[in-house]
């Protein structure tokens, strides 16, 4: 079975109605983030009140598989020790002086339940985001636990409402939902599937990638997150190769590209596999690292002849450009997937 892009159905209102159920949910990003936050604000206001009373933990302990976002985001910040836990259980030190912040979007998890069970048992102090009739909710119940109620089950939304608590008892950077929600809802008109091609940055996107086997980077932590979750979106979409790396894993394939032949006619048969491309996701960052390693990559790709796309981001908080960096790439893979053929 052959496959090919048929790029004309990126502005075809059938092929487009095909996919109106996923375009529709990326649309709604920013909306779920405001449910959730809505949601969750009597819950969240209870939760800094006897954060106030018991003062700063010792250490902050992300729980539960969705805990390496948070450590993204809160490591560099974060005044207290922290760790991200993503097992079914706690540090072996972890007792009464410590946070232990959860995100349990689905409430579904078994091993985020255990771990919940732990630190209730242990009298850690425990805020929880989950659905609230949930088993992780149920487990969730003690003395010094605080649910924040979630509905969407959206993971995004669901750290966005414990990033804003965090912010409120000074564990965290601003995280405020609101600048989250107005980021995804720009990101959503820009790339509305009613726009033309010639003026929807993702549907440009998704024609750079319709020929190629991306590589996508992000300097800093948080890009370089939403690299790897940008690249898991383009595989499930097309079925074809796509990795997100640091610089030094992604230099050497750039390095051993084969040079463009100008002479190759895209349209003979018996082609050969897609050539690379480099898909920088640019959160606006001039660390001197991050600046290095953009120009390393920069410079290979332009030494054997690899075509590079960037999406960038003006956001302004931290939470805010990660949201639009991985909205953004989320809709190049589906208009890629939009755009793909099968005969």
């Amino acid at each position: 079975m052959v496959t090919w892009f048929d790029e004309s159905r990126l502005d075809d209102e059938s092929a487009l109605a095909a996919h109106d159920l996923r375009l529709r949910t990326l649309a709604e990003s920013g909306a779920r983030v405001r449910r959730e936050a809505g949601e969750a604000a009597a819950a969240t206001e209870e939760a800094v009140s006897r954060a106030a009373e018991q003062g700063r933990p010792r250490a902050v302990i992300a729980a539960g598989p969705d805990s390496r976002l948070l450590r993204a985001v809160l490591e560099p910040w974060c005044p207290v020790p922290f760790v991200a836990w993503p097992g079914p259980a706690l540090p072996g030190w972890a007792g009464s002086l410590d946070l232990v912040v959860v995100l349990a979007p689905d409430g579904s998890d078994t091993g985020t339940a255990s771990a919940v069970a732990e630190a209730i048992r242990r009298g850690c102090q425990v805020v929880v985001a989950c659905p609230p009739t949930s088993m992780v909710a149920e487990h969730a119940a003690g003395r010094w636990s605080t649910i924040l109620p979630t509905v969407t089950r959206d993971q995004l939304a669901t750290a966005v409402v414990v990033l804003a608590y965090l912010d409120q008892v000074q564990l965290g950077p601003a995280a405020e939902p609101e600048p989250v929600a107005e980021a995804l809802d720009e990101v959503a008109i820009a790339c509305s599937p009613t726009r033309d091609i010639a003026v929807n940055p993702a549907k440009m996107l998704a024609l750079a990638l319709a020929d190629a086997n991306p590589l996508v980077w992000g300097g800093t932590v948080l890009a370089a997150r939403a690299a790897r979750r940008v690249a898991e979106s383009i595989r499930r979409a097309s079925g074809r190769t796509a990795l997100a790396g640091d610089a030094e894993h992604l230099l050497p394939v750039l390095e051993a590209a084969r040079q463009r032949d100008v002479f190759d006619d895209p349209f003979a048969g018996g082609q050969s596999d897609p050539r690379p491309m480099l898909l920088v996701l640019d959160d606006g960052s001039e660390e001197p690292v991050v600046r290095e390693q953009r120009g390393r990559l920069l410079a290979a790709a332009s030494s054997r002849g690899v075509r590079v796309e960037t999406v960038s981001t003006d956001a302004p908080s931290e939470v805010a450009r990660y949201a639009s960096l991985l909205l953004s790439g989320t809709y190049g893979a589906e208009y890629l997937r939009v755009g793909l053929v099968e005969e």
